[in-house]
């Protein structure tokens, strides 16, 4: 739809990971000039405690001034549903609370595997950008296309996918994402069998080989490969440094699934999110 800044691309509930229709039919029904809070939606949709901790999980309240764990925090304080008569009452003051409770900002990583674990994508920052101080050995595959053929280097991306077909006599390919674009991979059969293991279980991958290049048509033939997953699960941790958004990142696709992808599983995590004693 048309945008000041361009075409944007609406994408609905529906890519909310275990939203079901029905509580989405209901949420955009009752939601007349807009929800101001958290009460607002839990009063007027009559939606379960559970799925509006699936919405703010989701980051949805973030359109009104909530991030995620503000937003948790508010959905584990409502406690039981009012009746209708005292409804108004009660929404008032759950919203006029007269000392909020300050909560940590929560770490960029985090907010990057929590979009990947509810959306299957990110519009945040793309999980290379956060690893490039660990990765400065590797080229980004926007680099690839200048890189002289013949030429040694290495690689890392996500694992998007990965094939073997039947007609390929046991050659196996990869597609590796960063957060500049793909790479293609080439394993010959010999350093399949060696590297297997990282091959069939790595959700981050470095490949160092050598560069073959054919036109536009560029490949890696990989020599050797290595499985990062580890620095997946630490971008996930409550103990990474807290890094602004706007200074490191700019705007990212998601990742899309693919036969053979480790994709959302590739970014678990759950954070440990407040709760209410």
């Amino acid at each position: 739809e048309p945008r000041d800044t361009g075409i944007a691309i609406r994408l609905g509930f529906r890519q909310i990971k275990g939203f079901r229709e029905e509580d989405a039919i209901r949420l955009i029904s009752m939601r007349g000039n807009g929800y101001r809070d958290v009460p607002s939606v839990w009063q007027r949709s009559g939606l379960r405690p559970a799925v509006l901790q699936r919405l703010a999980r989701a980051d949805v309240f973030n359109s009104v001034g909530l991030g995620r764990r503000d937003a948790m925090w508010a959905v584990v304080g409502l406690g039981e549903q009012p009746p209708p008569l005292f409804s108004d009452v009660m929404m008032e003051d759950e919203t006029n609370e007269s000392s909020p409770i300050k909560l940590p900002v929560m770490p960029l990583g985090v907010e990057v595997v929590e979009d990947y674990d509810m959306l299957r994508l990110t519009l945040k920052c793309h999980p290379l950008e956060l690893l490039k101080s660990q990765l400065s050995e590797v080229v980004s595959a926007s680099r690839l296309l200048s890189l002289k053929s013949g030429t040694r280097h290495s690689v890392a991306g996500l694992v998007l996918c990965r094939q073997r077909p039947s007609s390929a006599k046991g050659v196996c390919f990869l597609t590796l994402e960063d957060e500049t674009g793909i790479a293609n991979i080439i394993v010959w059969p010999e350093k399949y069998g060696f590297f297997r293991r990282q091959i069939l279980s790595a959700r981050l991958m470095k490949v160092s080989g050598k560069i073959q290049s054919d036109g536009n048509v560029i490949h890696v033939i990989a020599d050797e490969i290595e499985d990062l997953s580890v620095m997946l699960d630490e971008l996930g941790s409550e103990g990474q440094k807290s890094v602004e958004s706007k200074s490191i990142c700019g705007v990212n696709k998601g990742i899309p699934k693919s036969n053979g992808s480790s994709n959302i599983s590739a970014l678990r995590s759950v954070p440990s999110f407040p709760t209410r004693g």
